[in-house]
């Protein structure tokens, strides 16, 4: 088997590179990955290629008018980040707020692809931005659960009833259903699999 380097913040690991580049085509194409290397998340370009992704639907969006308005409103995660809150917040609950978060800005996303596809001359260019999203958001889980974030998220029975619930609000537009998950990757997706992918280094 043939075998490629694979950069992990400041040291190299080997990784089989066959399975290396059927991962990323797998991403790519917004399918589970199965067996991926646990940290390829931690590949700088990796989530810097979903950030992009977000922030060109983002600015493809703004100012839109005729086809970017929902017939009803979309409920979706608060992405605001208090920083000095944030790193005194235990790995668990950083995992919850990232873990559902990511859930629920999943069915938004969902929803707002259908909501577009109903509505009466939706925009190819438009639904190519959602499904882009919705092929983003599957293979961003994919990699989060292969980093540990499903199993951190599960809060422990003494700490279930104390738990904050997850801070939401709702949009009506396409723009600010972009600039949600623009936001929500480059904050709280960001500083989680940061810290992660420390937490594996040590």
């Amino acid at each position: 088997m043939s075998w490629d380097w694979c950069f992990h913040e400041a040291h190299l690991t080997e990784c089989p590179a066959p399975l290396l580049l059927l991962s990323l085509l797998l991403l790519s194409l917004g399918l589970p990955v199965l067996g991926a290397p646990p940290r390829l998340i931690c590949g700088s370009r990796v989530l810097e290629r979903y950030i992009l992704e977000a922030r060109e639907a983002e600015n493809a969006t703004v100012g839109c008018a005729e086809g970017c308005s929902f017939s009803e409103n979309i409920t979706v995660p608060d992405t605001k980040v208090n920083f000095h809150a944030w790193k005194r917040m235990e790995v668990q609950q950083q995992a919850v707020e990232v873990w559902q978060g990511l859930a629920l800005l999943s069915e938004a996303i969902l929803q707002g692809q259908a909501l577009l596809a109903n509505s009466s001359q939706p925009s190819e260019a438009l639904q190519l931005h959602v499904d882009k999203a919705v092929s983003g958001l599957r293979s961003l889980t994919s990699l989060l659960r292969a980093l540990g974030a499903q199993k951190e998220a599960v809060p422990l029975p003494d700490a279930a009833s104390s738990a904050a619930p997850l801070r939401t609000f709702t949009i009506d537009t396409l723009c600010k259903l972009f600039r949600i998950y623009s936001n929500f990757l480059r904050g709280k997706l960001t500083l989680y699999t940061g810290e992660a992918c420390r937490r594996g280094d040590r």
